[in-house]
């Protein structure tokens, strides 16, 4: 069974847009020992909700693990995880975190609960409802 997740990024650092236009991308630099258990146990093909962290605070975007497993490049001594990536598609309509804690189907949702885990697990009912509240994913 599949799993999903959210992943956070500060878009001045790193947005949707650059992930866009790079078409696939190294998620790196994560020095939490919870976040990098989730990005050492995504998987290939599984999906994650791109979320604005600082400027913005939505998800914007759906993507997928295209590479699972990879130590991470900017760690030269090898004990921190990554993964690549690769955008699907955006939401129709970003959600926002105020949204997401407005929900009463969210209430036990990492992104509350953990809300400074910069990588984090998505239950398949979180991932449908976020999924609703932004109108799906756009076309195009």
């Amino acid at each position: 069974m599949p799993r999903y997740w959210l992943m956070k990024s500060e878009p001045f650092k790193y947005s949707w847009d650059d992930l866009v236009a790079e078409k696939e991308g190294t998620w790196d630099g994560v020095r939490n020992y919870r976040a990098r258990n989730n990005l050492a146990a995504m998987k290939l093909n599984e999906e994650a909700f791109f979320y604005h962290s600082r400027e913005g605070l939505e998800i914007v975007g759906v993507v997928t693990i295209s590479v699972e497993g990879i130590t991470d490049p900017t760690d030269p001594e090898g004990k921190w995880a990554a993964v690549k990536i690769k955008p699907k598609a955006k939401l129709t309509q970003p959600v926002t975190l105020q949204q997401i804690k407005a929900d009463p189907r969210l209430p036990e949702c990492e992104l509350i609960r953990l809300g400074r885990l910069s990588v984090a697990e998505i239950t398949p009912d979180e991932w449908k409802v976020i999924l609703e509240l932004g109108g799906g994913l756009a076309k195009g």
